[in-house]
């Protein structure tokens, strides 16, 4: 059992981590008052232009690269829509969600050739790595160790991002830009440039998510990939308010929920039950946060 329960935890890293950075992302754009639904379109064209990258290229690096700038492309097409046309936020999610589903499946099959998904041997990985003080403790050696480095990069950007949202200027300006736009205009602020930036953030941090789920939790693409993720981040960064420390927190509990099916392999529990828990924990989440906000 103790063996078991260490998988689990280990593997539930594993899977907060995309929801996780997607997630701090869209923190900062919820903090601005916007609404950004498209972190599943942002993800999933990340792990695509992640494995085209790094297939191209030869190496893990270019994937990050060309990941990073289908997230600030597809951030720049929101926004355009959205701050300047004043296109609806829900309608423009929805459009780029499905813009990069059609475009991932048309490009992989255009460029790679085959349908369904892209595996190859010459698809490099992002490294591996342990941290050296938590070699020498033995539970959390088990945990923690063996993760790409990206699992890592998302527990610190979660202190990272409350000290930039709470301690800077950057962060005052940006919530004020969502809770008193007059505000910062009477100071000589653009309430608009700060928007764009929030979006900018958004679709870096969720083509980061995207580059994990590829290039660190598997090495390949497949159709639809993202598989939903964008909209658990989304569910969660309404449950908490937009927090940095409870959007990791919560991200755990969701990867716990997708990795259940572990232990229902032992109980001769059908995996496609455990499967589905993580979105029915998504409904649960958006009911009670409607809910609440009609009894407040």
């Amino acid at each position: 059992m103790y063996s078991i329960v260490v998988q689990l935890l280990h593997a539930a890293l594993s899977s907060a981590t995309p929801i996780n950075l997607a997630a701090l992302g869209g923190m900062f754009s919820f903090h601005a008052n916007v609404f950004n639904i498209a972190m599943e379109g942002m993800m999933l064209m990340g792990a695509y232009y992640a494995v085209y990258g790094a297939y191209t290229f030869g190496h893990w690096f270019y994937g990050v690269l060309f990941a990073l700038i289908s997230g600030i492309v597809l951030a720049l097409i929101f926004s355009i829509f959205v701050i300047v046309l004043k296109v609806d936020e829900f309608i423009t999610g929805i459009g780029i969600n499905m813009l990069a589903l059609g475009w991932t499946t048309y490009s992989l099959r255009a460029t790679f050739h085959v349908k369904g998904a892209f595996i190859s041997q010459a698809i490099p990985s992002i490294p591996r790595v342990s941290v050296p003080f938590v070699e020498k403790v033995p539970i959390m050696k088990e945990i923690f160790s063996s993760h790409p480095f990206l699992v890592f990069v998302s527990i610190i950007l979660a202190f990272v991002c409350h000290v930039v949202l709470y301690r800077t200027r950057f962060g005052l300006r940006l919530r004020a830009s969502g809770e008193e736009p007059s505000a910062v205009a009477s100071v000589g602020l653009s309430s608009s440039t700060l928007k764009l930036w929030s979006v900018i953030l958004c679709g870096l941090l969720s083509s980061m998510a995207g580059v994990y789920l590829s290039l660190g939790y598997v090495t390949l693409f497949a159709e639809n990939m993202s598989n939903g993720r964008g909209w658990i981040s989304l569910a969660i960064i309404i449950l908490v308010r937009g927090k940095p420390g409870p959007i990791m927190f919560m991200s755990l509990i969701f990867g716990l929920l997708e990795n259940l099916g572990l232990l229902s392999q032992r109980y001769a529990i059908p995996p496609q039950f455990t499967a589905m828990l993580p979105y029915v924990a998504t409904l649960f989440v958006l009911y009670s946060y409607a809910r609440r906000a009609r009894t407040s």
